[in-house]
């Protein structure tokens, strides 16, 4: 994981400068949300699942023909895993995430009639959900205001000064902090786009960022 920390790490950002930062972000991003297809809580939990360590576009390839074949928790519950395997292998991890995909579809069907839980601490107790993945459940598929960090998330949010740390749940923790609760959710997907689009891991593209003024790194 390649992120730049911030050049000064003595002095937090202040709330105005906070908020601008999410003005011109959500300005430059106007489109900026989800980019993993889905239809249903269930897809959701299920895409999300299958994203750790790969893009949501190399998902998004194989999730339709997953969907239309298991389109439920039961029909997902029943599956022959070297059939999903065959659907997914062009991912990575492939053999663990069918299996997983498929036990948490199981326990989902035997403790919860087949929904999924709006509860964190639920959540994360199915196979293969980890913190990122609740977060990202309750804030897209429920309305939560959530923060999943994800390594755009991570490197952008560290890089420009919105935090300070060495880790994914420091991290978290630190926008929490920083950011106001009704924007979290907005937050977490612009921060995603900026990552895609500006703030990249190498080279980052500096000179054209919306929000360098306001950066840590270059223009404070």
């Amino acid at each position: 994981m390649v992120y730049n920390p911030p050049m000064n790490n003595t002095k937090k950002l202040s709330k105005k400068n906070v908020s601008k930062i999410l003005d011109l972000l959500r300005e430059e991003y106007p489109l900026a949300g989800c980019a993993l297809e889905h239809q249903s809580i269930f897809e959701l939990l299920i895409a999300v699942t299958l994203s750790a360590q790969t893009t949501d576009v190399s998902v998004n390839k194989v999730s339709g023909t997953l969907f239309e074949k298991y389109p439920d928790a039961k029909a997902m519950a029943d599956a022959d895993q070297d059939d999903v395997i065959e659907i997914i292998k062009t991912i990575g991890m492939y053999k663990t995430k069918s299996r997983n995909i498929i036990n948490l579809s199981r326990e989902l069907v035997d403790k919860y009639e087949g929904e999924v839980p709006e509860d964190y601490d639920a959540l994360v107790a199915l196979p293969g959900v980890g913190r990122k993945t609740a977060n990202v459940v309750l804030s897209v598929g429920f309305g939560h205001q959530r923060i999943a960090v994800d390594t755009h998330v991570f490197r952008v949010s560290n890089r420009i000064g919105l935090a300070s740390e060495k880790d994914v749940l420091k991290t978290e923790y630190a926008l929490m902090d920083i950011l106001p609760e009704d924007r979290w959710t907005e937050a977490h997907h612009s921060l995603i786009f900026h990552g895609r689009n500006c703030c990249t891991a190498r080279n980052p593209k500096c000179e054209g960022c919306v929000i360098a003024k306001l950066c840590r790194r270059v223009g404070l």
